[in-house]
Parts: structure tokens; sequence; C-alpha cells
């Protein structure tokens, strides 16, 4: 890596368990009155806790409609009670749909964003939106989609059960791996994405044993460093792929990064010169795809698409939908390859 170029992320971060008791201090550092908390329909409990907390002094009401993907009429509607309820600032408590959420308001309003994630998505560290209109997702970024300040309190993640915390984890491990071989990787992103990747497998075997408090934190840690990898560097097939599969056939979002994972990295490994070798290292094996693939069998997590809802009918039209819209990746794209990467993906072929 001879030249690079490295821009810090602007985004404030407070780390530490029960540092949500700061949050009321940082809607008031930034002058904001009232703000909307907003979660999913399943976090509805903590979000009314949360907002009850900040009271009417500093919170105008909460809402719970978030959902996967970012549906543009999902979005329309939160804008219009937005605007009724005079909201000057985002809170959403949450993980990828929550947050999804958010910037899209952000997005049209240019309202500031306090991130409480609950999972280990990483959206909260990056200038990136996602959204399904007409039944596609659409991906772009911008200084208006960039969250002000990110509140990681690992006491909010205890709860989050075991399925749903492997597969955040992989997903968080995704945009780590992506970094590592990004068009505009750099050493301090090369850094902090093998300690995201490092600390997120070291702890994803603990977090049901006697050490699962403190595999929390390390779990969250780690997927703060994954999510400012995902910041901080153009992202390539794999998160194309996700964004496809999950856009066209509604598919879970982590659950899509897991199981496809293991096989965007054997698709891209015949073109990289040792950009993954760190990654190698810290799972301590020489077969990166295979590692991953093992790894989440292990950890009783999907590896196949098939395992997570995809249509067998669905790998043609992905596989047009992928290779429509030229991006950056260390393998040129193929029809051929990537629809055989497809296949094997949905059948949870172990990668050779």
């Amino acid at each position: 890596m001879d030249s690079f170029i490295f821009k810090g992320l602007p985004t404030r971060v407070i780390f530490g368990r029960g540092k949500l008791a700061v949050l009321g201090h940082e809607v008031e550092r930034l002058g904001l009155t009232r703000v909307a908390v907003l979660t999913t329909p399943q976090q509805r409990a903590t979000g009314q806790e949360i907002a009850g907390q900040l009271g009417p002094v500093l919170c105008a009401g909460h809402l719970d409609t978030a959902t996967m993907h970012t549906p543009l009429e999902v979005t329309e509607d939160a804008l219009a009670w937005c605007r009724e309820h005079r909201v000057d600032g985002l809170v959403p408590v949450g993980g990828g749909s929550t947050v999804g959420l958010s910037k899209a308001l952000s997005l049209r309003t240019w309202l500031p964003q306090i991130c409480v994630p609950t999972t280990y998505a990483g959206s909260e560290m990056t200038d990136i939106l996602g959204q399904t209109i007409d039944g596609k997702k659409q991906t772009q970024r911008g200084p208006e989609i960039q969250p002000q300040v990110a509140i990681y309190d690992p006491d909010l993640t205890d709860t989050m059960p075991i399925p749903l915390s492997i597969t955040s984890g992989f997903n968080a491990i995704a945009h780590a791996i992506e970094a590592l071989y990004a068009v505009d990787a750099n050493p301090i992103i090369e850094y902090i994405a093998t300690e995201g990747i490092r600390k997120l497998v070291g702890a994803m075997s603990e977090l049901e044993g006697p050490n699962s408090r403190a595999a929390r934190d390390e779990a969250l840690q780690g997927a703060w460093f994954c999510g400012v990898s995902l910041g901080s560097c153009a992202m390539a097939l794999h998160h194309k792929l996700a964004h496809v599969l999950g856009g066209s056939f509604n598919l879970p979002h982590a659950e899509s990064h897991t199981a496809l994972l293991p096989f965007s990295i054997a698709y891209n490994e015949p073109a990289l010169n040792g950009q993954l070798d760190t990654a190698r290292h810290a799972l301590r094996t020489d077969n990166l795809a295979q590692a991953i693939f093992d790894l989440a069998k292990t950890l009783g997590a999907p590896t196949s698409l098939a395992e997570v809802g995809m249509p067998a009918d669905g790998i043609d039209a992905a596989t047009e939908i992928a290779i429509s819209q030229p991006y950056s990746n260390p393998r040129p794209l193929s029809r051929e390859g990537i629809r055989a990467l497809l296949d094997d993906a949905y059948h949870g072929r172990r990668p050779s």
C-alpha cells in the first residue's frame, strides 16, 4: 500500500456500560428539545422507556414503525408524523432497520441523529442509506445521512437473543472483510477492521458462557470498529449482493450477510494479493472462506440462502440485478461467476 487517503469520521462516540444515562445531556448539547425516539415494533417497550426518561421537556414522542430494508412508504408516513409533532432531532434505538429509518428522515430534513445501537449492525457509523423503492434496494451516501452521535451501551445488548447476536456479528464482520480489500483501503482502516474481526470472532463463542458480560462488551466494541470500516471505505460485491437479495426478496439482512459471506470471499480471493492476510491471521486459518463458513455452522447460524428464505427461482433475477450496475470489486463481475456464487450460497456448499 504505497499511497492512500484517510478521512476520519465525524460521529461522536460514547462507549460504556450505563452510558445510556448521558442521552439527555447529548440531546441538550445539540440544542434539541423535541426529539423523536424511533424503534421497530419489537422494541416498542424499550423505546417507550427511553422516551419517558427524556420526558416532555426533551422528547416529542416515540414512533415504532421502523422496518427491515427501509421501505419508502414507511419513511413517508414517519416524515408526516415528525412534521406533525414538530420534531427537531432523531434518536433511533435499535439496529440497522431503525437507524435506516432515521437516516431516511435525516436525508429529507437534515435533522440531527443520536443513535443508540442495540445490535452489531454498524450503520450508526456510516453515511450510507439503503432504501427500498418500488421493490428494489437503492443505496446512497451523503453528509446529511451521517449521524452526529452514537451511544454504545453494552447493557442494551445483554438481552439480544443469541441467534440474532451471532448473525448480527457476522454482518459486522462482513463490513470489515470488504474494507480490507476496498479500492480506497488504507493502513488505519486495515488495523481497525482486523481488530473488529478479532474481537467479534473471539466474543461470539462466549456469549452464552460465564464470560458473557465481557463478551458482550468485546462484541459491541468490535461492531463499532467494523462500522467505522464500513463508513470509511467503498463496499464491494458482498454488500451489493446483500442489498439485492434483501430488497428483491425481503430476506432478513443479518442472516443474508451471514449466509453470503463465505461465498463472496471465495469469489474475490483469486484476485487478491494479501489484502485478507490479517483476517486469516485473526481466524488462525489459511482458508478464510472455509473458516467463516465453518464458524457459522459451529455457532448455529445459517450457511445457505435457502435457510433464510430465498426462492430457488430467484438466482437468475438476482444475478441480473447484481451485474446491471458497475461498482468497484477486486475481481471483475461476470454473469456466470455471480450465478455460480449465488447457486453455491443458495445450496450452502462449503467453499473449496
